[in-house]
């Protein structure tokens, strides 16, 4: 491979030399040797400096994805080194069955997500340079795993703007895509080839677990439910009862398969929009209420419309709250940064004219870790509130 070359415009390099993974395309100045898309490019600084190298892509307004502040060379070896390395964490964390084995510029993979799930994997590809050394990756994947198969669920649009057409299938074997996994002793239906995501939101397995302190006893409202996760972990937990809500009647379906899979019966499946349920059952009350929305923006022009419905459904539940109930509430944006997401609390909460306390604030499972210079993986935010 004939070596591409870029450098930096004057002084755009100390974001990357600080570890940000993503340089645009406004902060090169030239290019330099023969470039080829998708291969692997020299990053130095306007003054001539090595800065590092990563995978050029002149189609994405983000033109390199850094992987080293070195010398590298891309092979198989190289990709199973890596993941190897981003797995003996998880390993260590004490991830053994299901959990997120690369996380993308986390584990200095940028666009590549790979998903555990039992003796299967789901991966996702979202950049060009990975995309191109698929191959490699599936065989460092069953080198290091042996997987029963792998699917690969790259059928997000922003692979459009790498230049790339979204792709969903199977790339190693065929198998059942609905799978059995467990998750803190919850067994859980997962579809790997339709489900969101790579198959399930695995980033919520601590959060869930965390449901243990509060629900026991209690009637509890789970918002967006999904496939029930979090329902399932209240109930698992001693929850007095359940009431689940979701738009999706698949979902609302899948709700209900894994609550008889957990021989669970106190559970009430709602299938209706959450903000007209809630604007609709003002009325009703409960001891403990889950908000884990969608996105409700992927882009910063966005966020004033986002930022009034993350309050309205806030208001909604904590006015339905009783005395001393608790609201666990999410943003899974990563536009809605922490201050902001706990400044919207604090509106709702006046609004509301609740007094409220906030008695734990989480992010995303350590199998999601984020990049302490790149503030765009912290996407998660947990708060845990209390009605006095």
């Amino acid at each position: 491979m004939e070596t591409q070359k870029i450098i930096l415009k004057k002084d755009e390099e100390k974001r990357i030399i600080e570890g940000h993974p993503w340089i645009f395309s406004n902060e090169i100045l030239k290019f330099e040797g023969k470039i080829t898309s998708g291969d692997l490019c020299l990053v130095y600084s306007y003054d001539n400096k090595f800065i590092g190298c990563g995978f050029l892509n002149t189609a994405s307004k983000i033109m390199v994805r850094m992987l080293s502040q070195g010398l590298i060379n891309i092979d198989e070896d190289f990709f199973y080194n890596r993941i190897k390395k981003a797995n003996d964490f998880r390993l260590l964390a004490g991830f053994n069955d299901n959990y997120r084995v690369v996380f993308s510029e986390a584990d200095l993979l940028p666009g590549l997500i790979v998903d555990k799930y039992g003796k299967y994997l789901s991966i996702q590809i979202l950049s060009l340079g990975m995309d191109k050394n698929k191959d490699l990756i599936v065989k460092a994947l069953v080198k290091l795993f042996n997987p029963q198969g792998i699917m690969e669920r790259s059928d997000s649009d922003i692979r459009l703007k790498e230049g790339l057409l979204p792709f969903k299938g199977m790339i190693y074997k065929h198998f059942d895509p609905i799978v059995t996994i467990k998750e803190n002793d919850i067994l859980l239906k997962v579809d790997l080839e339709n489900g969101q995501k790579t198959g399930y939101f695995l980033d919520q397995k601590y959060n869930r677990a965390n449901l243990k302190n509060y629900v026991k006893d209690k009637v509890v409202l789970d918002c967006f439910s999904h496939t029930g996760g979090f329902a399932m972990h209240a109930l698992k937990y001693h929850a007095k009862k359940v009431v689940a809500i979701d738009i999706s009647k698949k979902a609302c379906n899948d709700i209900l398969e894994n609550a008889k899979l957990n021989n669970f019966d106190n559970i009430e499946v709602v299938c209706d929009d959450v903000f007209n349920y809630l604007r609709e059952n003002q009325d009703k009350h409960f001891d403990v209420i889950i908000l884990d929305p969608p996105a409700f923006t992927k882009n910063t022009k966005t966020i004033k419309k986002a930022y009034k419905g993350y309050k309205e459904i806030n208001l909604s539940a904590l006015k339905m709250l009783n005395s001393g109930g608790i609201l666990f509430t999410f943003s899974c944006s990563m536009h809605m940064k922490p201050l902001l997401f706990l400044d919207m609390l604090k509106e709702a909460s006046i609004d509301a004219k609740k007094s409220v306390q906030l008695i734990d604030f989480r992010i995303q499972s350590p199998d999601h870790p984020t990049m302490i210079t790149d503030e765009e993986s912290l996407y998660l935010k947990c708060a845990v509130l209390r009605v006095l």
